[in-house]
């Protein structure tokens, strides 16, 4: 979370979402939050959890970790869209941490 920069006064850690079943609900539900959200997320569902997320929730302030306090640690900062664009790019391994801004104009990086 500090590794982030997005307020940490507050947060509400999710874990990782439901494959299925009430994935969506979970996204949705994840709106009504005026706090800063953690997930977990596979590598293989990344692309998919943040289109989710960017159409679900806006183009939010986001962090995405991926392998934190390892080697090959990676911190990517912008809005959902550039995150998206950013990790389209290329084959994602590792742990992923998404961590998502309220819905602020203030907060920005």
């Amino acid at each position: 979370m500090s590794i982030s920069g997005l307020p940490s006064d507050s947060f509400t850690f999710v874990g990782f979402l439901p494959q299925k079943k009430g994935r969506l609900k979970k996204i949705k539900d994840l709106k009504k939050l005026d706090n800063t959200i953690i997930l977990f997320e596979s590598p293989f569902r990344l692309e998919k959890t943040l289109n989710q997320l960017l159409e679900h929730l806006g183009d939010r302030t986001a962090v995405v970790g991926r392998e934190l306090t390892k080697l090959y640690e990676e911190v990517i900062r912008g809005n959902l869209s550039d995150i998206i664009m950013h990790f389209s790019k290329s084959k994602v391994k590792g742990e992923i941490v998404i961590m998502i801004g309220k819905d602020d104009d203030r907060i920005n990086f």
